[in-house]
């Protein structure tokens, strides 16, 4: 990659990490690990019994399910950098994503403060719901649960190449501007495989989806849910930001399915033999350029 297309790139995009985290509410309770290794006769010990602290609440649950939704969100919106948890942003989508960063991070806020509030009243419902296996001592003091649950998030500019500000001499200096080249090589080959990823999914997706299955020598339509046109739809938008290198048969292909899927919806093509048919058509056309 050169200096020009490192530029090009540190311009369009930016870092992103996001970090969720949320009291897990599990405790390992070795007296019933041994007594359950006992009942076994078990020679050693064979596993370990944790116990779910607000069995039969779903307060936290709720709270680790928008916790799972905000980051299938993130990893949709944004692409692989680093093995840290960076992401890349491109700068296109930073005002949308912004936003519904915002919303997500006021959602998570209010759910656990609503769970905080009553966490004390879960905790006396816990002692009926787990009998003998319930211990005041399991349970952290309010205070101290606060700090398990977090939503951070920081922006970061994407380096330039050559920014290395040490005293090492020119060959120095050189030999690190190559290594860093090499380095956002790579990534940017990984950010564009995510990319023709995504583009495979939703095309063999839709290939598998809309053919019919044989029962007893019969063809019968299978079933999808309307989410098979939806993401394709979404995935084309997204590709659009997401050509890092602006790879023009990767673009072509995204018309394409774009083209596609114009006018298309699930229940059309649930609807519609004749547009099923010509649909399918397109997408298997696609699907086979995967393997040129």
């Amino acid at each position: 990659m050169s200096n020009i297309e490192v530029s090009k790139l540190s311009g369009s995009a930016i870092i992103v990490n996001l970090n969720l985290s949320v009291w897990t509410a599990r405790k390992l309770d070795k007296q019933v690990s041994q007594e359950i290794d006992k009942d076994k006769a078990t020679k050693t010990r064979a596993g370990n019994y944790h116990k779910n602290l607000l069995a039969g609440s779903g307060k936290l649950e709720e709270i680790t399910k928008l916790a799972g939704a905000v980051r299938t969100w993130h990893y949709t919106y944004t692409q692989p950098w680093s093995d840290g948890g960076d992401r890349v942003l491109p700068m296109t989508m930073f005002a949308d994503y912004r936003a519904k960063l915002n919303e997500y991070e006021t959602q998570f806020g209010t759910a656990v403060n609503s769970f905080l509030n009553e966490y004390d009243t879960l905790v006396t419902a816990a002692a009926f719901q787990l009998g003998n296996l319930f211990n005041r001592d399991d349970y952290p003091a309010r205070e101290h649960i606060v700090s398990k649950f977090g939503f951070r998030y920081s922006f970061a500019p994407l380096p330039m190449a050559g920014d290395f500000r040490v005293d090492i001499g020119e060959q120095g200096l050189a030999e690190l501007r190559d290594h860093y080249e090499g380095v956002m090589a790579e990534r940017t080959a990984t950010m564009m495989k995510d990319a023709w990823d995504r583009l495979y999914e939703v095309v063999s997706k839709m290939s598998e989806r809309l053919s019919d299955d044989v029962v007893d020598g019969e063809p019968k339509r299978k079933i999808f849910r309307d989410s098979l046109v939806d993401n394709a739809i979404e995935a084309c938008r997204l590709l659009r930001h997401f050509n890092a290198t602006n790879d023009t048969k990767l673009e072509t292909m995204r018309r394409q399915l774009e083209d596609a899927l114009h006018g298309v919806d699930a229940q059309s093509l649930r609807d519609s033999d004749l547009l099923r048919e010509q649909t399918k058509q397109k997408v298997d056309a696609l699907l086979d350029k995967f393997s040129l």
